[in-house]
């Protein structure tokens, strides 16, 4: 049995797969409260399940970008579980996992997450002859510099994609697809899919080098000197 951990954004989600099957799953807004809710709630989607740890054989991580604090909670878990029940572990980019769901539509896809700073982080991927690709890797820019970098018409997702709807709608017209909220809900199957893969092919990541991915360092106060 593995077990999915996405803590990248306010939107937190577990998933328990067995034999490639969703076995149980939990989305749930989380806000900044990732450290105090990830493990109550994983031993909850367990004792609905009537599981233990003990039953894992693996762990799929989201590694970002995403939350700061979000990140280094989801993955410090998973870390902690692999090195603890000696399993493997692999960490997933979360914006590819945002983007997975929309694979089918056979469309180009691009997630976007807020990165602050009137900044977005963002990549895009598509789903070519029956392959899953990735054709522009994840980055900060602009929504400005994105739009002007749109050919065709494009899948836009993530919680932040309506927040900024009407600015995609206003440069891209047609070009911009965006789904209704509801079903860009993030969940923590489609980031297992993803996850399985891996873990089948042995591309394991090492749990002692698994660092989140940041796209910048988080900003900081320095210490004056006098």
């Amino acid at each position: 049995m593995e077990l999915a951990i996405d803590t990248s954004t306010d939107t937190a989600s577990l998933a328990l797969i067995q034999d490639n099957q969703v076995l149980a799953e939990l989305t749930w807004r989380s806000g900044q409260n990732h450290s105090t809710q990830l493990l109550p709630n994983l031993n909850h989607l367990l004792d609905q399940s009537k599981l233990s740890l003990q039953s894992l054989t693996g762990i799929i991580v989201a590694r970002g970008p995403g939350s700061f604090n979000g990140l280094r909670v989801g993955i410090s878990a998973a870390k902690g579980l692999a090195f603890s029940l000696g399993i493997p572990v692999v960490g997933i980019s979360s914006l590819e996992a945002e983007a997975y769901q929309y694979a089918e539509l056979g469309l180009p896809v691009c997630p976007i997450f807020n990165a602050g700073r009137g900044e977005i982080a963002t990549a895009l991927y598509q789903k070519k002859r029956s392959k899953w690709c990735q054709l522009t890797a994840e980055h900060i820019t602009t929504l400005d510099t994105l739009c002007s970098q749109i050919s065709g018409k494009t899948v836009f997702c993530g919680e932040f994609v309506p927040t900024i709807a009407s600015q995609l709608r206003e440069h891209l017209g047609q070009k911009a697809v965006i789904p209704s909220q509801v079903t860009m809900l993030r969940r923590a199957g489609f980031l297992a899919e993803l996850g399985l893969k891996q873990l089948k092919t042995g591309n394991y990541d090492n749990p002692a080098t698994l660092q989140p991915l940041y796209l910048r360092r988080p900003s900081i106060t320095k210490a004056k000197h006098r």
